[in-house]
């Protein structure tokens, strides 16, 4: 294959301390059966990559476990296959601080690659992309980078740094800047995925390095060589959401109870996301079980009502008890005569007979793994 895909575990991990103090981004559940890394991953096997590195720092233990050695992604190869990738930024063995130290320290596996291209993802993005369509025009334009943007109305309340870009009628990248973080603004906005030529991608990591330490990736190495590089930008029009919170990690996961969201992430046709099998077996739901607008995925037992919510694998929900706009994570279990509202549970959750919890969308009630209520 003409690339091989790196994804970045662990540089948002800051952003939602409550689901990542015990694992890194990467490994964050979603979506019932899924964690986040299946979607950088998948998409990027999708596409015909084959040979992909997972850059880890901390907190690895649940992303490995989840991976294991790639076979549910087809991973398991004589050639290339999928590398669990070592902390380090330098020959100190200190961990990395930014995107650019994470990619000094895994010097050695670009230089050893043989592929042409180098794919770059973040791991805290959901959506389903045809990574070959991004090559082939990077091909086409005869690039050195191609930057992956979303056109998107900024709200004012992201609460991160968004770069943007400007492109010309051609389609060339002239202008990446920090978008202003106002409401109702309209950008091209850098989505984090990247394609490089991989000499290229090598030499700029040492040059930019060279000047600053902690030189940030999309203004000091793509930024200051827009007009030494032909940096071309590929528009994707498809769902995209960004795992930057938890208020947004609720409101991305309720998107799924909507059909055409579920179709395009799952539901395309030879672009499958793939996850670590479990065989369960099938949810029972019960005499009193009650379910509307929900994604609930295997292994589950329904007594109760259960409304506008996403249960994950292997959740008990006993007689009696009302679930509205949950999230309730794997191997959880509400006894009888329970109110959920606006709750996020982590996995092994226990929560007794007539507890009422509620919160709201923007601050959704958070319930830490293992924890008895």
């Amino acid at each position: 294959m003409k690339a091989v895909g790196i994804i970045l575990s662990n540089i948002h991990d800051k952003d939602i301390p409550e689901l990542t103090s015990i694992r890194s981004i990467a490994s964050v559940p979603f979506g019932g059966r899924y964690r986040l890394i299946d979607f950088a991953l998948s998409n990027m096997v999708n596409s015909g990559i084959t040979t992909v590195g997972i850059v880890t720092k901390s907190n690895y233990q649940s992303l490995m476990d989840h991976v294991g050695s790639g076979k549910e992604w087809d991973l398991v190869r004589k050639n290339g296959g999928l590398f669990i990738l070592p902390p380090f930024s330098d020959n100190q063995d200190n961990l990395y601080q930014t995107r650019l130290q994470a990619l000094s320290g895994i010097m050695n596996f670009l230089q050893r690659c043989e592929q042409d291209y180098v794919v770059i993802a973040d791991s805290n993005m959901v959506c389903n992309i045809d990574l070959n369509d991004v090559m082939d025009k990077h091909e086409e334009q005869k690039a050195d980078i191609t930057c992956i943007y979303k056109e998107m109305v900024l709200t004012g309340d992201e609460g991160y740094k968004i770069s943007a870009v400007k492109t010309d009628v051609d389609g060339r990248v002239v202008d990446i800047s920090t978008a202003s973080p106002m409401k109702d603004v309209k950008v091209k906005s850098v989505i984090n995925m990247w394609v490089f030529n991989r000499p290229l991608l090598i030499n700029l990591i040492r040059e930019t390095l060279s000047r600053t330490s902690d030189a940030d990736f999309d203004l000091d190495m793509v930024g200051r060589n827009i007009d030494k590089c032909k940096i071309v930008g590929y528009a994707f029009e498809g769902y995209f959401a960004w795992i930057t919170s938890l208020a947004k990690y609720f409101r991305h996961n309720m998107d799924l109870l909507k059909k055409d969201v579920r179709d395009e992430l799952f539901n395309q046709k030879h672009k499958y996301i793939y996850t670590k099998i479990k065989d369960s077996a099938p949810t029972s739901y019960r005499s009193e079980a009650k379910v509307k607008n929900s994604f609930i995925a295997d292994g589950c037992v329904i007594d109760g009502v259960v409304e506008n919510s996403v249960i994950f694998r292997g959740v008990t929900i006993g007689r009696g008890s009302v679930v509205k706009n949950c999230i309730l994570m794997q191997d959880s279990v509400v006894m009888d005569n329970v109110s959920l509202n606006c709750v996020i549970a982590d996995k092994n959750v226990l929560i007794k007979h007539g507890r009422n919890l509620s919160g709201c969308e923007s601050l959704p009630f958070f319930i830490n793994k293992n924890s008895i209520i």
